[in-house]
């Protein structure tokens, strides 16, 4: 099956301010953020055949990307998180439970101040071509398509 991602570069002059405050990643919200990243990424995975289709299982496969990693929480429970690599935004999962309810555009916000607190460089991000919602709302929020990739 041929799978195709879009790169997608933010073109936007000004951003809408989020007013979510995100807290970084700690250990102890590994097994909480292990269900909710592959309830967020099973059904693409599955439908794409991407296997395993529940990729994380091992909080050593984030250990190294935890600095980057940053959650929406309320009351102790994850209701969302967004990953800033240097000027990547990547990794924005939303608890379905919380879903529709505008926290991934938010999220998406937060994450594009984030970057810009630190670098003037072209904000980019991934998407596969299956995820229209995320694509919509990239859309919609100032990104635009730069590149499209066949990932296999």
């Amino acid at each position: 099956m041929e799978i195709i991602a879009y790169e997608m570069m933010y073109v936007a002059d000004s951003t809408e301010i989020s007013d979510i405050v995100c807290i970084p990643f700690k250990e102890e919200f590994f097994p909480d953020y292990m269900r909710i990243y592959n309830e967020c990424f099973y059904e693409m995975r599955k439908a794409l055949d991407i296997q395993p289709y529940n990729f994380l299982s091992e909080y050593i496969q984030i250990v190294d990307k935890i600095k980057d990693i940053f959650l929406l929480m309320n009351q102790g429970e994850i209701i969302g998180s967004v990953a800033c690599y240097g000027n990547e935004i990547d990794d924005l999962i939303v608890n379905k439970k919380f879903q529709h309810k505008g926290y991934g555009k938010q999220l998406l916000l937060w994450g594009i101040q984030h970057i810009r607190k630190k670098s003037n460089k072209p904000i980019i991000l991934h998407v596969a071509k299956w995820n229209n919602d995320a694509l919509m709302l990239y859309k919609k929020v100032g990104f635009e398509i730069a590149n499209v990739e066949k990932v296999r």
